[in-house]
């Protein structure tokens, strides 16, 4: 989750199913921390460097219980979704690796998320929690 200001920085998907919006990310490599994959993902795919903080969700997905069912019926990914920090928002769209999806990157307002079609649902609600207490949240199975 990065924030500027009274926004949220998000990744716009588009796949068979549509569009959506997710948080920046990607995944873990292979003896790497994950604070290193936090930073080298969004790294690649926006051209932004920076520091993750707390925690804000741990969250599953096993492809076979959601509507994706057909192209995910054999995935299963564990998700740990952290606050980051940046000083320097002067080199976004300057990732040379985007996703295969990535069609795009927008900032949308805090208080208007439900108004989105973020993954996972409920984000808005999610990151209100965290703002308000600081406490990361297990979100199980959720798509």
């Amino acid at each position: 989750m990065i924030l500027r200001g009274p926004d949220l920085l998000v990744v716009r998907v588009r796949t068979d199913e549509g569009e959506f919006l997710v948080l920046p990310g990607g995944g873990q490599e292979h003896g790497e921390t994950l604070t290193d994959a936090v930073r080298r993902e969004v790294f690649e795919e926006l051209g932004l460097r920076v520091q993750p903080r707390g925690l804000i969700y741990l969250r599953e997905y096993v492809g076979k219980n959601h509507a994706m069912h057909r192209i995910h019926g054999r995935f299963h990914q564990v998700e740990a979704v952290f606050h980051c920090t940046c000083e320097d928002f002067s080199p976004i769209g300057g990732g040379r690796t985007t996703d295969r999806r990535q069609v795009g990157f927008e900032w949308i307002p805090l208080e208007k998320l439900a108004d989105y079609p973020l993954s996972p649902q409920g984000l808005g609600a999610i990151i209100a929690q965290f703002r308000q207490d600081g406490a990361a949240s297990y979100l199980g199975d959720v798509h």
